[in-house]
């Protein structure tokens, strides 16, 4: 088969992709070119396979999102569940390579917790890897938060530390979920273990890696002061307090971040979040307000 010698004999993933893609294929029973939902999966997660071979992430993406259109609809599921696992792998893959974390740290970590015995325990903590590693790169807000804190919370985590290529990820994960300033040093190895595409350069000429870790030391340090001068600031975030107000005033404004910028004194005031205690001390004042303004009326009549 054509297809097998440009994998096998050439390497050429992308032109077996597109060989691939070249077929016909129809749901109707009775055609020449029929091909049960299953078959039609199997070909589109090859394709996906093929063209993440070459980063070509773009041709990967459209590929596993017809798979995805198919898959739902194959009849007995548990008969193909090494091609159903197939898919999800795949399209954990697709999101990581087009730097979509958030939703691949998502799905590398449902993955990580299959009940099943087609994926052996090494691979199945090779996603929980997978997952950290895009958990700790996702842009911060709350979404991020709930992924770190399912993460963090998986008791397989402290196990990464036997894996060369995640053996920092597990203490980075819990520092950052528990809202711990993470220092530059820190991050040596971790970086050191990033694909390529995960440490490419962004147009703020800040790599992933590093918009990740000042996004995260921004929010935790709200949690430790109520103001902050932007020269101390970007000390603290070990950035210049020009960049350091730049990535504040983005956070504001996509809301990760509660708080207002005074550019004239060159200050970064937090916005307090309001603690259960002082909502409830909010309602009962409210509410005596209100019964005195009630009693007071009565009286006058």
């Amino acid at each position: 088969m054509l297809f097998d010698y440009k994998v096998n004999k050439e390497e050429d993933y992308a032109g077996a992709a597109r060989i691939l893609g070249g077929m016909r294929m129809e749901d109707v029973v009775g055609s020449p070119y029929y091909k049960t939902r299953a078959d039609m999966c199997d070909v589109y997660v090859k394709i996906a396979e093929c063209f993440l071979e070459e980063d070509e992430t773009v041709e990967a993406d459209g590929a596993v999102t017809k798979a995805g259109t198919v898959v739902e609809s194959i009849s007995k599921p548990e008969e193909h569940m090494p091609l159903i696992l197939r898919y999800k792998s795949t399209y954990a893959r697709v999101l990581d390579a087009n730097r979509k974390f958030l939703q691949a740290a998502a799905r590398y970590h449902d993955l990580s917790q299959s009940a099943t015995d087609i994926i052996d325990a090494d691979d199945l903590l090779n996603m929980l890897g997978r997952a950290s590693t895009c958990a700790i790169l996702a842009p911060s807000g709350n979404q991020r938060q709930r992924i770190m804190g399912a993460v963090t919370k998986d008791p397989r985590l402290p196990q990464l530390d036997s894996i060369p290529s995640f053996e920092t990820h597990a203490t980075i994960m819990r520092k950052m979920y528990t809202n711990q300033i993470i220092r530059k040093e820190e991050m040596v190895k971790f970086e050191q273990s990033l694909a390529p595409h995960q440490k490419a350069l962004m147009g703020d000429g800040l790599t992933i890696m590093e918009r990740a870790v000042i996004e995260h030391n921004m929010v935790g340090v709200s949690k430790l002061y109520m103001s902050i001068y932007m020269t101390d600031l970007g000390k603290i975030l070990g950035v210049g307090a020009h960049k350091a107000e730049k990535v504040a005033a983005n956070m504001i404004m996509d809301g990760s971040l509660n708080g207002s910028i005074d550019q004239v004194d060159g200050l970064l005031q937090f916005a307090v979040e309001d603690t259960p205690q002082a909502i409830w001390d909010k309602s009962i004042t409210s509410f005596c307000v209100e019964l005195n303004r009630v009693t007071e009326t009565i009286a006058v009549e």
